[in-house]
């Protein structure tokens, strides 16, 4: 089963895949989508808050972050890790739960990253919202670090997250019955 979606004036077909006997959520990969990234990069862009410092979790919002800094002419842009690396320093860390994941993920923030926020206007940056669990996830990590968070935007709000008023989004994603039918 697939869902048929166009976003940033791309059409993709998303594999439908089961998190439960009961729903299914459409799988939104940018990994390897250089078109797709890009032109969500672009869309984003255009809809980012005035801001200091862009940053997103670990891993599929990498290559958007990395197209909209090339987009917007910065030159860096921050990193939350799903594990920490032998440069890191002074770490910060936040547990976070997500749709598409069965365990508890945890997400670190290099000591070096969060001084680079500390006092700056953070904006959040995600390729998919659904119960905004990464997101509190960096939220919570822009405030340890002292940061300034000055707007979150997604590519694509999954069910419930297209009510929040607190994020900005190119498209809504349904999730899915058993069936595939949108719910």
């Amino acid at each position: 089963m697939v869902y048929r979606m166009k976003v940033a004036g791309i059409e993709r077909d998303l594999p439908l895949c089961p998190i439960s006997d009961t729903l299914n959520i459409g799988a939104f990969v940018l990994f390897g989508d250089v078109e797709l990234t890009e032109k969500c990069a672009e869309a984003l862009a255009k809809l980012a808050p005035e801001h200091d410092v862009m940053i997103t979790a670990e891993s599929k919002g990498i290559p958007l972050i990395h197209a909209m800094s090339r987009i917007l002419g910065e030159n860096r842009y921050v990193l939350a890790r799903k594990s920490v690396k032998l440069y890191m320093k002074n770490v910060l860390k936040c547990v976070t739960r997500s749709i598409t994941t069965d365990a508890e993920q945890v997400l670190y923030l290099d000591g070096d990253d969060a001084e680079f926020m500390k006092g700056k206007r953070v904006l959040i940056v995600d390729d998919v919202i659904s119960t905004g669990g990464s997101l509190r996830s960096l939220e919570n990590l822009v405030e340890q670090a002292g940061g300034n968070i000055v707007g979150k935007v997604t590519i694509l709000a999954e069910g419930d997250a297209a009510g929040r008023k607190d994020i900005t989004y190119l498209e809504v994603l349904p999730l899915f019955d058993k069936d595939g039918n949108p719910i």
